[in-house]
Protein backbone atom coordinates (compact mmCIF):
# COMPACT_ATOMS: atom_id res chain seq x y z
CA UNK A 1 0.00 0.00 0.00
CA UNK A 2 1.46 3.38 -0.96
CA UNK A 3 0.66 6.92 0.08
CA UNK A 4 -0.77 7.58 -3.38
CA UNK A 5 -3.39 4.86 -3.30
CA UNK A 6 -3.98 4.28 0.39
CA UNK A 7 -7.34 5.30 1.75
CA UNK A 8 -7.60 6.93 5.16
CA UNK A 9 -10.33 6.23 7.66
CA UNK A 10 -12.64 8.89 6.19
CA UNK A 11 -12.48 7.17 2.79
CA UNK A 12 -10.79 10.07 0.98
CA UNK A 13 -7.27 9.99 -0.36
CA UNK A 14 -5.11 12.42 1.55
CA UNK A 15 -1.65 12.01 0.12
CA UNK A 16 -1.33 15.79 -0.36
CA UNK A 17 -1.83 18.48 2.22
CA UNK A 18 -4.11 21.34 1.31
CA UNK A 19 -2.64 24.86 1.12
CA UNK A 20 -2.36 26.38 4.59
CA UNK A 21 -1.69 30.12 4.28
CA UNK A 22 -3.05 30.76 7.78
CA UNK A 23 -0.62 28.52 9.68
CA UNK A 24 0.24 30.46 12.85
CA UNK A 25 3.71 31.61 13.74
CA UNK A 26 4.96 29.67 16.76
CA UNK A 27 8.56 30.88 17.04
CA UNK A 28 10.31 34.05 15.85
CA UNK A 29 14.04 34.28 15.19
CA UNK A 30 15.16 37.68 16.46
CA UNK A 31 18.49 39.47 16.14
CA UNK A 32 18.61 42.61 18.30
CA UNK A 33 14.82 42.72 18.08
CA UNK A 34 14.81 42.40 14.29
CA UNK A 35 12.75 39.50 13.00
CA UNK A 36 14.96 37.48 10.66
CA UNK A 37 12.69 34.47 10.16
CA UNK A 38 9.71 32.66 11.61
CA UNK A 39 8.71 29.06 12.26
CA UNK A 40 5.03 28.32 11.64
CA UNK A 41 3.28 25.23 12.89
CA UNK A 42 0.51 23.51 14.79
CA UNK A 43 0.16 22.19 18.33
CA UNK A 44 -2.64 20.10 19.80
CA UNK A 45 -3.34 18.51 23.19
CA UNK A 46 -5.96 15.78 23.61
CA UNK A 47 -6.94 13.14 26.12
CA UNK A 48 -6.97 9.41 25.40
CA UNK A 49 -10.54 9.59 24.09
CA UNK A 50 -9.49 12.12 21.46
CA UNK A 51 -11.19 15.08 23.15
CA UNK A 52 -9.41 18.30 22.24
CA UNK A 53 -8.06 20.12 25.28
CA UNK A 54 -5.87 22.87 23.80
CA UNK A 55 -4.81 23.81 20.32
CA UNK A 56 -3.15 26.40 18.14
CA UNK A 57 -3.30 25.97 14.39
CA UNK A 58 -4.87 22.97 12.66
CA UNK A 59 -5.49 19.83 14.77
CA UNK A 60 -6.26 17.91 11.57
CA UNK A 61 -2.92 18.56 9.89
CA UNK A 62 -1.70 15.26 8.39
CA UNK A 63 1.78 14.24 9.54
CA UNK A 64 3.93 11.18 9.02
CA UNK A 65 4.79 9.60 12.35
CA UNK A 66 8.43 8.85 11.53
CA UNK A 67 10.14 7.83 14.80
CA UNK A 68 7.22 8.85 17.01
CA UNK A 69 5.76 5.46 16.02
CA UNK A 70 8.50 3.51 17.81
CA UNK A 71 6.93 2.97 21.26
CA UNK A 72 3.88 1.37 19.68
CA UNK A 73 5.82 -0.99 17.43
CA UNK A 74 7.68 -2.56 20.37
CA UNK A 75 4.31 -4.01 21.40
CA UNK A 76 4.59 -6.59 18.60
CA UNK A 77 7.71 -8.15 20.14
CA UNK A 78 6.32 -8.08 23.67
CA UNK A 79 3.08 -9.75 22.57
CA UNK A 80 5.09 -12.55 20.95
CA UNK A 81 6.88 -13.29 24.23
CA UNK A 82 10.11 -11.50 23.38
CA UNK A 83 10.83 -10.28 26.92
CA UNK A 84 11.00 -13.80 28.31
CA UNK A 85 12.58 -15.34 25.23
CA UNK A 86 15.51 -12.90 25.17
CA UNK A 87 15.60 -11.86 28.84
CA UNK A 88 15.04 -8.23 27.92
CA UNK A 89 15.69 -5.51 30.50
CA UNK A 90 13.98 -2.06 30.63
CA UNK A 91 16.88 -0.21 28.90
CA UNK A 92 16.69 -2.71 26.04
CA UNK A 93 12.94 -2.19 25.70
CA UNK A 94 13.50 1.57 25.80
CA UNK A 95 16.14 1.50 23.07
CA UNK A 96 13.73 -0.30 20.74
CA UNK A 97 11.37 2.67 21.25
CA UNK A 98 14.15 5.21 20.81
CA UNK A 99 15.86 7.44 18.29
CA UNK A 100 19.21 7.09 19.98
CA UNK A 101 22.36 9.14 19.47
CA UNK A 102 24.64 6.23 18.58
CA UNK A 103 26.75 6.58 21.70
CA UNK A 104 28.77 3.62 22.93
CA UNK A 105 26.26 2.66 25.61
CA UNK A 106 23.49 2.59 23.00
CA UNK A 107 25.59 0.28 20.85
CA UNK A 108 26.39 -2.02 23.78
CA UNK A 109 22.71 -2.22 24.69
CA UNK A 110 21.69 -3.37 21.22
CA UNK A 111 24.66 -5.72 20.93
CA UNK A 112 23.67 -7.36 24.21
CA UNK A 113 20.20 -8.14 22.87
CA UNK A 114 21.56 -9.45 19.61
CA UNK A 115 24.13 -11.62 21.37
CA UNK A 116 21.51 -13.34 23.52
CA UNK A 117 19.21 -13.79 20.53
CA UNK A 118 21.95 -15.09 18.25
CA UNK A 119 21.39 -12.30 15.71
CA UNK A 120 24.25 -10.68 13.82
CA UNK A 121 24.23 -6.88 13.69
CA UNK A 122 25.18 -7.28 10.03
CA UNK A 123 21.51 -7.91 9.30
CA UNK A 124 20.64 -4.29 10.20
CA UNK A 125 19.28 -2.60 7.07
CA UNK A 126 18.77 0.92 8.42
CA UNK A 127 21.86 2.42 6.77
CA UNK A 128 24.42 4.61 8.50
CA UNK A 129 24.54 7.90 6.56
CA UNK A 130 24.96 10.94 8.80
CA UNK A 131 25.37 8.84 11.93
CA UNK A 132 25.96 8.87 14.81
CA UNK A 133 23.87 11.82 15.96
CA UNK A 134 26.10 12.41 18.98
CA UNK A 135 28.80 14.89 17.87
CA UNK A 136 31.34 13.74 20.46
CA UNK A 137 31.05 10.13 19.34
CA UNK A 138 31.20 11.16 15.68
CA UNK A 139 34.37 13.20 16.32
CA UNK A 140 36.02 10.30 18.11
CA UNK A 141 35.20 7.87 15.31
CA UNK A 142 36.56 10.31 12.73
CA UNK A 143 39.75 10.81 14.75
CA UNK A 144 40.29 7.06 14.95
CA UNK A 145 39.48 6.49 11.28
CA UNK A 146 36.46 4.35 12.17
CA UNK A 147 33.39 4.39 9.94
CA UNK A 148 30.05 4.30 11.74
CA UNK A 149 28.04 1.16 11.01
CA UNK A 150 24.25 0.72 10.95
CA UNK A 151 24.17 -0.14 14.65
CA UNK A 152 24.96 3.52 15.36
CA UNK A 153 21.98 4.65 13.27
CA UNK A 154 19.31 6.32 15.38
CA UNK A 155 16.74 3.77 14.12
CA UNK A 156 18.73 0.59 14.81
CA UNK A 157 16.72 0.03 17.99
CA UNK A 158 13.48 0.18 16.03
CA UNK A 159 14.89 -2.28 13.49
CA UNK A 160 15.92 -4.58 16.34
CA UNK A 161 12.23 -5.18 17.07
CA UNK A 162 11.76 -6.87 13.69
CA UNK A 163 15.04 -8.78 13.86
CA UNK A 164 14.33 -10.20 17.31
CA UNK A 165 10.75 -11.00 16.34
CA UNK A 166 11.99 -12.76 13.23
CA UNK A 167 14.49 -14.80 15.26
CA UNK A 168 11.77 -15.74 17.72
CA UNK A 169 9.35 -16.82 15.00
CA UNK A 170 11.86 -18.40 12.65
CA UNK A 171 11.27 -15.87 9.88
CA UNK A 172 13.87 -14.80 7.33
CA UNK A 173 16.25 -12.21 8.79
CA UNK A 174 17.65 -10.70 5.60
CA UNK A 175 14.29 -9.39 4.33
CA UNK A 176 12.86 -8.23 7.68
CA UNK A 177 12.56 -4.62 6.44
CA UNK A 178 10.26 -5.32 3.50
CA UNK A 179 6.61 -4.30 3.95
CA UNK A 180 5.19 -7.78 3.35
CA UNK A 181 7.60 -9.50 5.77
CA UNK A 182 5.73 -11.13 8.71
CA UNK A 183 7.62 -8.99 11.22
CA UNK A 184 6.47 -5.81 9.47
CA UNK A 185 2.92 -7.17 9.31
CA UNK A 186 3.02 -7.73 13.07
CA UNK A 187 4.54 -4.27 13.67
CA UNK A 188 1.85 -2.69 11.50
CA UNK A 189 -0.89 -4.52 13.40
CA UNK A 190 0.41 -3.25 16.76
CA UNK A 191 0.52 0.34 15.49
CA UNK A 192 -2.97 0.10 13.99
CA UNK A 193 -4.47 -1.19 17.24
CA UNK A 194 -2.75 1.53 19.29
CA UNK A 195 -4.31 4.11 16.96
CA UNK A 196 -7.74 2.43 17.08
CA UNK A 197 -7.81 1.47 13.42
CA UNK A 198 -6.98 -1.53 11.21
CA UNK A 199 -3.83 -2.24 9.17
CA UNK A 200 -5.59 -2.04 5.82
CA UNK A 201 -6.75 1.50 6.57
CA UNK A 202 -3.30 2.87 7.41
CA UNK A 203 -1.83 5.50 5.13
CA UNK A 204 1.79 4.49 4.60
CA UNK A 205 5.02 5.91 3.23
CA UNK A 206 8.72 4.96 3.31
CA UNK A 207 10.68 6.21 6.30
CA UNK A 208 14.26 7.46 6.06
CA UNK A 209 15.58 4.19 7.54
CA UNK A 210 13.87 2.05 4.90
CA UNK A 211 10.84 0.67 6.74
CA UNK A 212 7.26 1.87 6.57
CA UNK A 213 5.97 4.90 8.38
CA UNK A 214 2.34 5.92 8.83
CA UNK A 215 0.37 9.16 8.52
CA UNK A 216 -2.31 10.51 10.85
CA UNK A 217 -3.96 13.81 11.73
CA UNK A 218 -2.01 15.63 14.44
CA UNK A 219 -4.87 15.19 16.92
CA UNK A 220 -4.66 11.39 16.54
CA UNK A 221 -0.92 11.50 17.27
CA UNK A 222 -1.69 13.40 20.47
CA UNK A 223 -4.45 10.91 21.31
CA UNK A 224 -2.11 7.95 20.87
CA UNK A 225 0.43 9.57 23.20
CA UNK A 226 -2.30 10.25 25.76
CA UNK A 227 -2.97 6.51 25.60
CA UNK A 228 0.75 5.82 26.06
CA UNK A 229 0.73 8.07 29.14
CA UNK A 230 -1.91 5.95 30.89
CA UNK A 231 -2.70 2.75 28.99
CA UNK A 232 -4.62 1.21 31.87
CA UNK A 233 -7.18 4.02 31.94
CA UNK A 234 -9.13 2.94 28.87
CA UNK A 235 -12.19 0.71 29.08
CA UNK A 236 -11.96 -3.02 28.35
CA UNK A 237 -14.42 -2.57 25.50
CA UNK A 238 -12.08 -0.06 23.82
CA UNK A 239 -10.44 -1.58 20.74
CA UNK A 240 -7.04 -0.42 22.04
CA UNK A 241 -7.29 -2.53 25.19
CA UNK A 242 -5.43 -5.44 23.54
CA UNK A 243 -2.21 -3.40 23.56
CA UNK A 244 -2.68 -1.65 26.92
CA UNK A 245 -0.61 -4.09 29.00
CA UNK A 246 2.42 -4.33 26.68
CA UNK A 247 2.29 -0.57 26.09
CA UNK A 248 2.46 -0.03 29.86
CA UNK A 249 5.68 -2.06 29.85
CA UNK A 250 7.08 0.17 27.10
CA UNK A 251 6.04 3.35 28.91
CA UNK A 252 7.67 2.27 32.17
CA UNK A 253 10.89 1.27 30.40
CA UNK A 254 11.12 4.64 28.66
CA UNK A 255 10.45 6.53 31.89
CA UNK A 256 13.24 4.58 33.60
CA UNK A 257 15.79 5.17 30.80
CA UNK A 258 15.55 8.72 29.43
CA UNK A 259 19.16 8.71 28.16
CA UNK A 260 18.43 5.54 26.20
CA UNK A 261 15.37 7.15 24.56
CA UNK A 262 17.60 9.83 22.97
CA UNK A 263 21.09 10.53 24.34
CA UNK A 264 23.34 12.17 26.90
CA UNK A 265 24.28 15.26 24.91
CA UNK A 266 21.99 17.94 23.49
CA UNK A 267 18.87 15.80 23.03
CA UNK A 268 15.67 17.57 24.04
CA UNK A 269 13.67 14.36 24.54
CA UNK A 270 16.07 13.20 27.24
CA UNK A 271 16.34 16.67 28.77
CA UNK A 272 12.55 17.05 28.97
CA UNK A 273 12.15 13.67 30.64
CA UNK A 274 14.84 14.52 33.19
CA UNK A 275 13.48 17.99 33.93
CA UNK A 276 9.97 16.60 34.52
CA UNK A 277 11.05 13.29 36.00
CA UNK A 278 8.30 10.69 35.93
CA UNK A 279 5.79 13.10 34.42
CA UNK A 280 6.25 12.68 30.67
CA UNK A 281 7.68 10.78 27.74
CA UNK A 282 8.97 12.87 24.84
CA UNK A 283 9.65 11.41 21.41
CA UNK A 284 10.79 13.32 18.36
CA UNK A 285 10.25 12.36 14.75
CA UNK A 286 12.02 13.74 11.70
CA UNK A 287 10.70 16.84 9.90
CA UNK A 288 10.06 18.65 13.17
CA UNK A 289 7.40 16.49 14.79
CA UNK A 290 7.41 15.86 18.54
CA UNK A 291 4.87 13.84 20.51
CA UNK A 292 4.70 13.96 24.30
CA UNK A 293 2.85 11.65 26.68
CA UNK A 294 1.90 13.55 29.84
CA UNK A 295 1.20 11.24 32.77
CA UNK A 296 -1.58 11.91 35.29
CA UNK A 297 -0.70 14.33 38.04
CA UNK A 298 -1.16 17.89 39.26
CA UNK A 299 -0.26 20.79 36.98
CA UNK A 300 0.42 24.41 37.72
CA UNK A 301 -2.24 26.96 36.79
CA UNK A 302 -4.86 24.42 35.75
CA UNK A 303 -7.30 21.98 37.31
CA UNK A 304 -6.47 19.29 34.75
CA UNK A 305 -4.69 16.31 36.32
CA UNK A 306 -5.57 13.51 33.88
CA UNK A 307 -3.22 12.04 31.29
CA UNK A 308 -2.98 13.79 27.95
CA UNK A 309 -0.95 13.81 24.77
CA UNK A 310 0.73 16.78 23.13
CA UNK A 311 1.77 16.89 19.47
CA UNK A 312 3.96 19.68 18.06
CA UNK A 313 4.67 20.16 14.36
CA UNK A 314 6.87 22.85 12.81
CA UNK A 315 5.81 23.40 9.21
CA UNK A 316 9.21 24.12 7.66
CA UNK A 317 10.91 20.95 8.97
CA UNK A 318 13.11 23.04 11.30
CA UNK A 319 16.58 22.06 10.16
CA UNK A 320 18.19 23.85 13.10
CA UNK A 321 15.90 22.27 15.75
CA UNK A 322 15.37 25.69 17.32
CA UNK A 323 11.68 25.88 16.36
CA UNK A 324 10.68 22.53 17.83
CA UNK A 325 12.88 23.10 20.88
CA UNK A 326 11.32 26.46 21.73
CA UNK A 327 7.75 25.45 20.85
CA UNK A 328 7.89 22.14 22.76
CA UNK A 329 9.18 23.68 26.01
CA UNK A 330 6.77 26.61 25.78
CA UNK A 331 3.81 24.30 25.12
CA UNK A 332 4.66 22.23 28.20
CA UNK A 333 4.89 25.44 30.21
CA UNK A 334 1.49 26.55 29.03
CA UNK A 335 -0.19 23.23 29.85
CA UNK A 336 1.24 23.41 33.37
CA UNK A 337 3.77 20.57 33.25
CA UNK A 338 6.92 22.71 33.38
CA UNK A 339 7.62 25.62 35.70
CA UNK A 340 10.26 26.87 38.10
CA UNK A 341 13.30 24.62 38.28
CA UNK A 342 12.23 22.56 35.28
CA UNK A 343 12.10 25.63 33.05
CA UNK A 344 15.45 26.83 34.34
CA UNK A 345 16.98 23.45 33.47
CA UNK A 346 15.60 23.79 29.94
CA UNK A 347 16.39 27.48 29.37
CA UNK A 348 18.74 26.85 26.44
CA UNK A 349 15.99 24.92 24.67
CA UNK A 350 13.23 27.35 25.60
CA UNK A 351 14.94 30.32 23.93
CA UNK A 352 17.77 28.85 21.85
CA UNK A 353 20.46 31.42 21.14
CA UNK A 354 23.22 31.85 18.57
CA UNK A 355 26.55 33.16 19.86
CA UNK A 356 29.12 35.13 17.92
CA UNK A 357 32.84 34.16 18.00
CA UNK A 358 33.28 36.23 21.18
CA UNK A 359 30.51 34.52 23.13
CA UNK A 360 27.96 37.29 22.72
CA UNK A 361 24.32 36.47 21.97
CA UNK A 362 23.72 37.35 18.34
CA UNK A 363 20.21 35.98 17.90
CA UNK A 364 17.62 34.00 19.77
CA UNK A 365 14.49 32.01 19.02
CA UNK A 366 11.47 33.29 20.93
CA UNK A 367 8.25 31.23 21.23
CA UNK A 368 5.20 33.38 20.65
CA UNK A 369 1.83 31.64 20.69
CA UNK A 370 -1.13 30.93 22.92
CA UNK A 371 -2.11 27.30 23.33
CA UNK A 372 -5.68 28.16 24.18
CA UNK A 373 -8.23 25.83 25.78
CA UNK A 374 -10.48 24.62 22.99
CA UNK A 375 -13.61 25.52 24.94
CA UNK A 376 -12.50 29.15 24.87
CA UNK A 377 -11.89 28.97 21.11
CA UNK A 378 -15.35 27.64 20.28
CA UNK A 379 -17.40 28.96 23.18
Amino acid sequence: MTAERALPRNGRARGRSRPRPDTPVLVRQLRNGIEESVHRGDIVETDASGRLIRAVGDPDRIVTLRSTVNPFGVVALIEAGGIGAFDLEPPEIAIMASSHSGEDFHVRTIQGMFRRAGVSQNFLACGSEGMPLDPLTAARLARDGEKAGPIRHMCSGQHAVSLLLSRLKGWDLETYWQPDHPSQVAYRSAVARAFATTPERLLTAIDGCGVETYAFPLREVAQAYAFLADPGSIAKRDSRSSVAEPLTTVRDAMLASPETVAGRHDRLDTSLMKAAEGRLISKAGMEALRAIAILPGPRSGTLLDAASGLAVKIEDGDGYDRGTWAASVEALRQVGVLDGQGLRMLARYHRPSILDPHGRVGAESVPEFELAPVGELIG
